[in-house]
């Protein structure tokens, strides 16, 4: 058996472990075990994931006593709707599924959102496990209890708070990441870095270079950033855990404004951790040299840092007003005074972000192009 960095959620009642090595998705059902969850379960995945790791998860299940049911979605961000949500509960019924089953997540980002938000709904909430399959997952989306779908008007917007039972994150699922996928996920990586452990930097330089070896230390740091901040602010009542919208601000409504799809994830907030850089420098001092470190960052993982002209400012400054993070017409936007070190300013007016967002059509914009 794997023998897994072990990373402590510790939420009290509702603490958990997240489990992060190679080969763990053969271990399913023996690590669920000391959980003591009931037989009946659904693994929730979608038709890309589904086909390389379905079984192996089901098999591992059934080995432990565990009856398991397979329920698959189209893959992509239309899949994480309050339509496809009501399927999933419907099916998770249909198959025999009550309010002593569980569901387990298994997939990326879209697939943990929306998994975990039928698990915090379905008989009013029963308990999930997140197998998180790209970077962007294991970073970041499956540790927090986040969960939930998107709305026409914008992402995230319909969802619970519902903490999972346990993570299990095996680096050798990334191995079947198209290219693409698994440089995008490093702009979440690069937020870490950016908002609260810039000693992790070079950890994320020799990913470039040697992905195998560095990957389940540099997935378990991230892990652990993540953990701490949730535990300090879980339901985003401090401020603390809006730390980790820095870049999503913008970034969010730029994937909305593109359509989904044009831009993964990953590559709208690269964009809007550029943006949130460059307002870093003008307002609050951060270092020429820190800002292009994330440029050159980003770079190095081949990540947009130039706005298309097709995506128009008003578009996304549409999209934009609708974000959570705007409370009562407030505008709640995170800078940096220095890498690692971050805050919640309330000092970002509309015309700082529109200058932001117009910054990002110029190639090389320095924070004298924002006025």
């Amino acid at each position: 058996m794997p023998n897994p960095i072990t990373v402590e959620v510790p939420l009290g009642d509702r603490a958990y472990q997240a489990l992060v090595g190679p080969g763990l998705i053969d271990t399913v059902g023996r690590t669920l075990k000391p959980l003591h969850l009931r037989q009946r379960c659904a693994v929730i995945t979608d038709s890309t994931v589904g086909p390389l790791y379905g079984e192996r998860i089901l098999n591992s299940l059934r080995e432990t006593g565990h009856d398991p049911a397979l329920l698959v979605v189209p893959a992509g961000e239309p899949s994480k709707s309050i339509t496809v949500a009501e399927s999933l509960c419907r099916q998770m019924i249909q198959q025999g599924c009550d309010r002593h089953a569980f569901v387990v997540a298994l997939g990326g980002g879209v697939i943990g959102d929306l998994a975990g938000f039928v698990a915090g709904i379905f008989y009013r909430g029963v308990p999930y496990v997140q197998i998180p399959t790209t970077i962007v997952s294991q970073v970041d989306s499956s540790v927090g209890g986040k969960t939930g779908v998107n709305a026409q008007e914008g992402k995230n917007l319909i969802g619970v708070f519902h903490q999972p039972r346990l993570v299990l994150a095996d680096t050798d699922t990334l191995k079947s990441l198209p290219e693409r996928e698994f440089r995008e996920g490093f702009a979440e990586v690069i937020k870490h870095a950016a908002i609260r452990d810039a000693e992790m930097i070079p950890l994320i330089e020799a990913v470039l270079h040697d992905r195998e070896t560095g990957l389940p230390e540099l997935m378990a740091r991230n892990i652990a950033i993540k953990s701490k901040v949730v535990v300090e602010d879980e339901r985003e009542t401090s401020g603390v855990r809006a730390l980790l919208n820095f870049g999503h601000t913008i970034g969010h409504a730029i994937e909305a404004a593109a359509g989904y799809g044009q831009f993964l994830h990953g590559e709208a907030i690269s964009l809007g951790l550029i943006a949130a850089a460059r307002l870093s420098c003008q307002l609050t001092g951060l270092a020429e040299s820190q800002r292009d470190t994330i440029i050159r960052l980003l770079e190095n993982f081949r990540l947009p840092t130039e706005l298309p002209e097709t995506i128009s400012d008003e578009a996304i400054l549409d999209y934009l007003a609708r974000d959570k993070k705007f409370e009562e017409g407030q505008i709640r936007f995170v800078l940096l005074r220095e890498l690692g070190d971050s805050f919640v300013s309330s000092d970002v007016t509309m015309s700082h972000i529109r200058d932001a967002i117009g910054s990002l059509r110029i190639p090389n914009a320095s924070q004298d192009h924002l006025t």
